[in-house]
């Protein structure tokens, strides 16, 4: 399930599985697969393999729901632990200056939607299709941005870790190509690790020389009053092949002692980082910064630098980062 930015939910509420149902009014369900059962699609109804989970129609194999294009199949039932699904966005610069998408293919519950945007850029958001990441699921995006392109990212709800049915981990990989004179802003909702749930999320970002990149990852420990689960995240950032970054973090039970201590958490429920890669960083590079209480703004060994902050919850954590982000911009 999907909540919006700064509803992290009351956790009260048990996991449940519904009962599958069509829902086409007459017909019958098809049989239930274990792969999928206890998922619900965006509208609250029962998802079932093969069928539309945002418009209530049947989904037929090799027609696109997402750009009139026909899509890859999805491999749903890939793996009986989970749901096996990868996403791909590409972005172009055409003869006009202007950007179109040539590849917008969403698989599962990665749905991808082309949304209004001013100017040349394009806007895509990512939709919660449904339910996840749940334990055994594997979930990839991939972003190409080619040169004199430019694309903004963000997604239309918060994403929630959840915990699956045999208490396998879960994957999520976002890897993003950023060309010369190209520019990617990635401004994705925040990821909740729910208690219980167990997920290993890995950005990388690869920008060429002359690329331009806002990368912005939030994590909440839990909803309200509830234990997170266990969460290991890892970001990578390179530029004209050379690493700037590269930083793990693990949360929440069974992970290396201390991780709510202050030397790291403090107890905070909320961590975030912004990055921010601009060509004219190399010749007038950001210094470093003690930014309130529990930010700081630390330049990278290149024309990029890194905002780091704490927050006791998600909102606070926004607000942290985007006066972040309007001071490098």
């Amino acid at each position: 399930m999907d909540c919006g930015p700064g509803d992290e939910g009351d956790g009260s509420s048990p996991v449940t599985t519904p009962t599958r149902t069509s829902s086409t009014p007459g017909r019958p369900s098809p049989p239930a697969e274990p792969s999928t059962a206890g998922r619900s699609s965006a509208a609250g109804r029962p998802f079932i393999a093969g069928q539309s989970s945002t418009a209530g129609r049947p989904f037929t194999e090799g027609q696109s729901s997402t750009a009139g294009r026909p899509s890859a199949p999805a491999r749903l039932l890939a793996s009986p632990a989970g749901v096996h699904a990868h996403a791909r966005i590409a972005a172009r610069a055409d003869p006009h200056g202007r950007t179109v998408l040539p590849v917008l293919d969403g698989e599962g519950p990665l749905a991808l939607r082309r949304t209004r945007a001013t100017g040349p850029a394009a806007h895509v958001t990512l939709v919660g299709a449904m339910s996840g990441p749940l334990g055994g699921d594997s979930l990839a995006i991939d972003a190409d941005v080619g040169a004199g392109a430019r694309l903004s990212v963000g997604s239309a709800a918060a994403t929630i870790a959840l915990p699956g049915q045999d208490g396998a981990a879960a994957r999520y990989d976002v890897r993003l190509t950023v060309a010369d004179g190209a520019e990617l802003r990635w401004l994705p909702e925040q990821l909740i690790s729910v208690r219980g749930s167990a997920l290993r999320v890995t950005t990388r970002a690869d920008v060429a020389e002359g690329g331009r990149l806002v990368l912005r990852e939030e994590q909440v420990l839990g909803r309200t009053g509830e234990e997170p689960g266990l969460l290991h995240s890892r970001l990578t950032v390179r530029y004209a092949g050379r690493t700037l970054l590269d930083q793990e973090l693990t949360c929440g039970p069974g992970a290396p002692a201390g991780w709510d201590g202050p030397a790291v958490l403090a107890g905070h429920r909320a961590v975030g980082q912004l990055v921010v890669v601009r060509p004219e960083f190399a010749y007038e590079s950001p210094e470093s910064a003690v930014l309130g209480e529990s930010a700081a703004l630390t330049p990278l060994a290149g024309p990029a630098a890194l905002i780091t902050a704490l927050a006791p919850d998600a909102l606070r954590l926004r607000h942290i980062l985007d006066d972040a982000l309007s001071r490098l911009m």
